[in-house]
């Protein structure tokens, strides 16, 4: 019960101590024309069980980073110049990771010798490691941890079916809350607008745990790396 207390500890200071990083993997691939007097659109309607309140709160989100860049999105009745769509999806990755807890002394992670036995104890009949230069068993925990994968697309293409941008960006992390990390990977997505078409780069974002809002990029590679949250 210490070792679940001290993980729930963590956790808790990850979303509400300091800042967390947000690293996400950025390609966007564009053919965007050198003079664009008209930066006004709509969004794609989003098809059947998508349309819901969390979608449309991630447009407002692309709406923002649209208006910093210039665009505008198009009055009712005005007619668009350019279509802005957008998906997303998050899938979650559960592993299966094997603990050695010493029942005495805390969580232990013991080196390759020893046996594996099985005894009575105080949370029942459970497998043990025994260290020989230990003087307590240890128990052996199966434990379910959690990574989650998302992925971000957003396109911009001409009503007259032009394609202009098309940007993915892909993230996986510990935090289980897509809410949480999506304005990150919002703002990944337009860092740099165009860019250079078809180059992986990675882009580093920090979200500030009081206000939940994400600060200046703190890095831009040019080669993508394992998007993690650190």
């Amino acid at each position: 019960m210490k070792y679940l207390a001290v993980l729930a500890t963590a956790a808790v200071m990850l979303l509400t101590g300091c800042a967390t990083t947000i690293r996400s993997n950025v390609t966007a691939f564009n053919d965007w024309p050198a003079d664009l007097p008209d930066k006004t659109y709509a969004f794609e309607a989003p098809q059947g069980a998508d349309d819901t309140l969390e979608y449309r709160s991630y447009q407002v989100l692309v709406s923002n980073e649209l208006a910093k860049l210039g665009f505008r999105q198009a009055a009712e009745g005005q007619q668009p110049k350019l279509l802005v769509g957008m998906k997303y999806v998050t899938i979650d990755h559960p592993v299966r990771v094997l603990e050695a807890d010493d029942p005495f002394m805390g969580p232990y992670w013991g080196p390759g010798y020893g046996r594996y036995g099985w005894g009575y104890s105080r949370w029942g009949y459970r497998p043990y490691f025994y260290d020989p230069f230990r003087f307590s068993p240890m128990r052996i925990e199966e434990r379910i941890k959690h990574q989650y994968q998302r992925q971000l697309r957003v396109t911009i293409n001409g009503t007259t079916g032009r394609k202009l941008y098309d940007v993915t960006v892909q993230n996986t992390s510990l935090i289980q809350a897509t809410p949480y990390v999506m304005p990150a990977l919002v703002q990944s997505a337009f860092t740099g607008f165009p860019g250079q078409s078809g180059v992986p780069r990675r882009v580093d974002l920090k979200i500030d745990p009081a206000t939940q809002t994400v600060e200046a990029p703190a890095a831009v590679a040019g080669q993508a790396a394992p998007a993690r949250t650190n």
